[in-house]
């Protein structure tokens, strides 16, 4: 029987869990136990996830949450330590690049103990982003390393990673795109808005530290968004961090004319999206989502990891640097669509994965 700990803490981590922990479930030979930080914590950006998308409830749980990266790095990494200690697993998972994932694969490699990470290889350039930090420490110290698309595995190639720790499998998230899509198919979203059904609406997410810390940049994209409801509704559900810093930003007029939402479930974002006429978004997550549903997608910051999308059309990259820029941004990309591309992958990711996780125990 080969041993999986899987660590997760953050939103994005849950979906991309589900596909995978899904398939671990199905086959004989594997056993997972889930490891939750606790970096995500609320019932809108925790609890509901794992209830929706039927994830095991987490064997550990750290409780892990607020203070300073470091702070945060450091109570993670001692927590899962000890729970390696204790367990001794064969093989510890992690997914992205938040500092759950980079706690996890630092905890495991110096214990000895394999370490495979599922979306390996991304790269902004911009190591100012506490994300990117992560990744690129995740991914030197890992030893199995999945990549969703081939811009992924060059930037692993290009940094001198060997070649046979590489495993180019698709991405996760696109599995979960298909599976759990299907199951919303007639959910209605103008119960989650207020909107009449039929409406054409934006749907726009902000939680990025680069937009939410800076109160130049945060102020351009609600008063951005705020004069597209010139034109269409825009509907904003609200990430904590997001909420706390608006509090005190003296947006209230620009916020009155949005349509704000508390955090949502994985399946009712889902929905919003698959009825959305454009999603603007400084999340790496979503502009897949945006992508997998077919809706044309503004990424409000000033560099994405995911450069294909914006290679294809489906994807419009915007600093937020002026209120124009924003809202002539958003009018310019409704109703278009981008080339016809199938850059992540089959939707079998995850199959893949477990596949490589078994032959590789079986060694």
């Amino acid at each position: 029987m080969v041993e999986i700990l899987t660590v997760i803490g953050a939103r994005p981590q849950f979906i991309k869990a589900a596909a995978v922990s899904r398939m671990i479930a199905a086959q004989s030979g594997l056993c997972e136990r889930l490891l939750h930080t606790g970096q995500h914590f609320d019932t809108n950006m925790s609890d509901v996830f794992f209830e929706e998308m039927g994830i095991p409830a987490p064997t550990h749980h750290l409780g892990v949450a607020g203070g300073s990266h470091g702070e945060m790095t450091g109570r993670m990494l001692e927590g899962i330590e000890q729970v390696l200690l204790e367990t001794r697993p064969d093989v510890v998972m992690v997914y992205g690049d938040t500092n759950s994932t980079v706690a996890g694969a630092l905890a495991a490699s110096k214990l000895h103990i394999p370490v495979a990470h599922v979306e390996a290889g991304l790269r902004s350039f911009n190591r100012r982003m506490p994300e990117e930090l992560n990744r690129i420490l995740t991914d030197h110290c890992s030893d199995l390393l999945f990549t969703p698309t081939s811009t992924a595995t060059n930037n692993l190639r290009a940094e001198g990673v060997p070649f046979e720790r590489i495993l180019q499998v698709g991405d996760v998230m696109y599995d979960a795109a298909r599976h759990f899509g299907a199951l919303v198919a007639e959910r209605d979203f103008s119960k989650l808005t207020g909107f009449d059904a039929g409406v054409p609406f934006v749907l726009a997410t902000v939680h990025r530290q680069e937009n939410t810390d800076d109160p130049e940049r945060l102020a351009v994209i609600i008063e951005g968004l705020a004069a597209v409801t010139d034109t269409l509704p825009v509907a904003l559900p609200l990430h904590p961090r997001t909420r706390g810093r608006l509090q005190n930003a003296g947006l209230g007029a620009a916020l009155e004319r949005l349509t704000l939402l508390e955090p949502l479930g994985y399946l009712d974002m889902v929905v919003l999206e698959k009825n959305a006429a454009l999603i603007a978004t400084d999340s790496g997550g979503v502009q897949k989502e945006a992508f997998f549903h077919g809706v044309p997608c503004v990424t409000l910051r000033d560099e994405t990891e995911w450069v294909e999308l914006v290679d294809a059309g489906w994807n419009r990259l915007v600093p937020p640097l002026s209120v124009n820029a924003v809202s002539s941004a958003v009018h310019e990309a409704l109703g278009s669509k981008g080339k016809a591309v199938a850059p992540y992958g089959d939707g079998n990711a995850s199959a893949q994965i477990i596949a490589s996780l078994v032959e590789v125990a079986s060694r």
